[in-house]
């Protein structure tokens, strides 16, 4: 999946003082993330299954998948949502 960001020239100059190759750093770090995100959303759905004994699919995609299906994670965008909710009642 390809995503495009827009940054200002003197963002992009920051960058290249931290980076030595912006768009390597910005895959690198995006890609560090979301498996750490990976990591926590298994960890989240074996407690889960575990604890309420439900299988639990085979491979790391599937149960990503699994872990929404069940409710046991929601993306930020629901998150905020539901925040948002929250304060006009």
């Amino acid at each position: 999946m390809n995503y495009t960001i827009t940054i200002t020239e003197t963002q992009k100059k920051a960058m290249e003082y931290v980076a030595a190759d912006v768009d390597t750093w910005i895959t690198n770090f995006t890609e560090v993330r979301a498996n750490q995100a990976i990591q926590e959303i298994v960890s989240l759905l074996v407690a889960h299954c575990n604890a309420n004994s439900i299988a639990l699919a085979v491979g790391q995609d599937l149960q990503v998948d699994q872990a929404y299906k069940l409710g046991i994670v929601k993306s930020g965008a629901d998150r905020n949502a539901e925040a948002e909710e929250l304060e006009n009642v």
